[in-house]
C-alpha cells in the first residue's frame, strides 16, 4: 500500500502514526478503484470497510476505532472523547482527540486533508480544508479545539496533505471574491488565468492560515490530486470528464 507521510510528529518521547493514502492498495473496482475509502459513496459497503481496514492497519491503527466524520464543508470541530460506529461520525468537517488508540480519518477527492499533532502532551486533530471551510475558518477552528485539550500553538506540528495543484485549480469571481473578503494579502495565492478566471493555490493557502494561527511547524507535501490519476481521486478532473462516481482516498492520523 503506498502512502505519503510528511516528517514525523515527534516533539518528545511521543511519535504519532500518520499518512495521507493514495487511491492505491485496496479492493474496490470500476471507477472506486481501488482504496475508496468514503463510506458515503455508491462503492459496496463491504470493499470500504476493508480499504479503512488497510489503512488503518497500515499505522497500526485498530479499524474499529478509525473514526470519520460526516464532512459538509463547514468550520464545526468534534472533541473525541468516546468512538462512534462507522458511518455515525457526527456534521464537522474537524476532529480533535486526547483519547489513545483513537485514529481520525480525513476523506477528500481535492480539497485538502489537514493533520495535526501536538506530539508531547498526546493531542491529535484532522481537517477537510475545502476552500469554503479554509474561508470558513476550519483549520483555525482545529487549533482552538487542540489548545482546549491541552495542546500549545508553537508545540503543533500541521501538515497539508494531497489536495488539488494551482496549476489544475481555475476559479471564478465568486470563490475569489469570498476568500479576498475573508484573508488579508490573499491576493498572492491567485494566479492570472483566462478571462475572469483564476489559478487558486489552496494549499498555500491552509498553509499561511495555519500559520497566522500560530502553528508551530506546518508541511505542505505538494502533490496534486488532480495531475496525478494513477494515484488520487479528482473530483473537479470527474467533473471536467463528465464522469460518474469516483472514490476518496483517506488521510489518518493516530494516538
Amino acid at each position: 500500500m503506498t502512502c505519503f507521510s510528511a516528517p514525523p510528529f515527534i516533539a518528545g518521547p511521543i511519535a504519532v502514526p500518520h499518512g495521507f493514502f493514495t487511491r492505491e492498495g485496496g479492493v474496490s473496482e470500476g471507477p472506486f478503484a481501488s482504496l475508496n475509502c468514503s463510506i458515503s459513496s455508491p462503492d459496496q459497503r463491504a470493499a470500504v470497510m476493508e480499504n479503512r481496514g488497510r489503512a488503518a492497519r497500515a499505522l497500526g491503527a485498530d479499524p474499529a476505532l478509525l473514526l470519520g466524520l460526516t464532512q459538509v464543508h463547514g468550520a464545526d470541530v468534534a472533541t473525541i472523547t468516546a468512538p462512534w460506529t462507522p458511518g455515525n461520525g457526527p456534521r464537522a468537517d474537524a476532529a480533535v482527540t486526547a483519547l489513545r488508540g483513537i485514529a481520525i480519518g480525513i476523506v477528500t477527492a481535492d480539497c485538502a486533508p489537514v493533520l495535526f499533532a501536538d506530539a508531547q502532551l498526546g493531542v491529535i486533530g484532522g481537517a477537510h480544508a475545502g476552500w469554503r471551510g479554509a474561508v470558513a475558518g476550519v483549520l483555525e477552528a482545529t487549533v482552538a479545539a487542540m489548545v482546549a485539550l491541552g495542546a500549545e500553538r508553537a508545540r503543533i506540528v500541521a501538515a497539508v496533505g494531497p489536495c488539488i495543484g494551482q496549476a489544475s485549480y481555475e476559479v471564478s469571481a465568486d470563490l475569489r471574491d469570498a476568500v479576498l473578503a475573508q484573508t488579508v494579502d490573499a491576493e498572492r495565492f491567485f494566479a492570472d488565468g483566462r478571462p475572469q478566471r483564476w489559478q487558486f493555490d489552496l494549499a498555500g493557502y491552509c498553509a499561511s492560515r495555519l500559520a497566522l494561527a500560530g502553528v508551530g511547524v506546518v508541511h505542505v507535501t505538494g502533490h496534486d490530486t488532480l495531475a496525478e490519476p494513477a494515484r488520487f481521486f479528482s473530483h473537479r478532473r470527474r467533473t471536467l470528464a463528465n464522469a460518474g462516481p469516483i472514490g476518496h482516498q483517506i488521510s489518518v492520523i493516530a494516538l
